[in-house]
């Protein structure tokens, strides 16, 4: 079973971008996109919301290994 983890390799700000890819199996850039996509369509505020949690608690790529 695939876990979703923030990435070490594929990071802008939190990894979480390219954990999703890297589950995927799909450039990065693109999830980043569709990021960009969704905060403007959400007026931001919400994605940002989404975001930090998000970054609280999905595990780094280290922390997952451990488990």
């Amino acid at each position: 079973m695939k876990r979703i983890y923030r990435s070490k390799k594929n990071r802008m700000i939190a990894g979480i971008c390219g954990g999703i890819a890297e589950i995927l199996s799909i450039d990065p850039t693109i999830i980043r996109l569709a990021m960009v996509l969704a905060a403007i369509v959400t007026a931001v505020v919400p994605f940002l919301i989404t975001y930090l949690v998000g970054w609280i608690i999905i595990p780094d790529e280290d922390e997952l290994q451990e488990l």
